[in-house]
């Protein structure tokens, strides 16, 4: 019986010893864990800051991009701008000066204007250009179709205009613009009304009435074949037009 309790009580002794041991190494293991957690901290916030001598981004960084933008812009007006000059028809389209009333434009006479030809692409030859150039040095307004000549003036068909090529104002020419028209000379091929020119002469009219004088236009080499029975003109205009300026 004796050493039944003297065995109980050394049992409670070596419990309690054990006990002591755990709650003094579980506070020595969370002292450990906090330092290695403060570590770890300081590392991380270390790492995140950049090093005192690492080189900055280059002065002007974010200005720079937005520089790079405008220039792109700017570079993409000029391609238009230079886009929108392109070209007979954009060229002529500007011919106009800005706020010029045609009705207070003074006319245009032989004077003020050299007129040339030009032989369509075509075999054989039905068609001719004209283009009348303004060279006065001053503004004049082109009025109504050219009044052709293939001949003497006086003994010449007169050749009438077609009524579809009329634009809906007179052209208003600045100095060293041009205007133009489309001429049907033949309807092709060898006819016994053909005859050979070597030039004809061009007037013009100031509203509805001839102007004194005209303009002599060479034919090209070898003379321009003219059946003045189906010979037709257009109107003066900026442009020849599809369409419009087609017969």
């Amino acid at each position: 019986m004796r050493t039944h309790r003297r065995n109980s009580k050394n049992t409670v002794l070596a419990v309690a010893a054990v006990a002591a041991l755990s709650l003094g190494l579980t506070a020595c293991g969370g002292t450990d864990d906090k330092g290695r957690d403060e570590g770890a901290a300081a590392v991380s916030s270390s790492s995140a800051s950049a090093p005192a001598d690492a080189p900055a981004a280059p002065a002007g960084q974010a200005s720079g991009t937005t520089g790079t933008t405008g220039a792109t812009t700017a570079g993409t007006t000029t391609t238009s701008g230079g886009a929108a000059t392109g070209g007979k028809g954009a060229a002529q389209a500007a011919a106009k000066p800005a706020g010029a009333t045609a009705g207070k434009t003074p006319s245009c006479t032989f004077k003020d204007v050299k007129v040339t030809m030009r032989k369509a692409d075509e075999v054989p030859t039905e068609h001719i250009e004209l283009t009348a150039t303004n060279t006065s040095g001053r503004t004049c307004r082109l009025d109504g179709y050219p009044l052709l000549a293939f001949g003497q003036i006086q003994t010449a068909k007169d050749i009438p205009p077609v009524a579809k090529s009329k634009p809906g104002a007179p052209v208003v020419l600045r100095s060293g613009t041009a205007a133009y028209a489309n001429v049907r000379v033949a309807n092709g091929g060898a006819h016994e009304d053909n005859k050979v020119v070597t030039s004809f002469s061009v007037n013009f009219f100031t509203g509805s009435e001839p102007t004194e004088g005209s303009v002599d236009v060479k034919a090209p080499a070898g003379g321009l074949a003219v059946d003045e029975a189906v010979a037709k003109t257009g109107y003066w205009t900026y442009e020849l037009r599809n369409g419009a300026d087609e017969f």
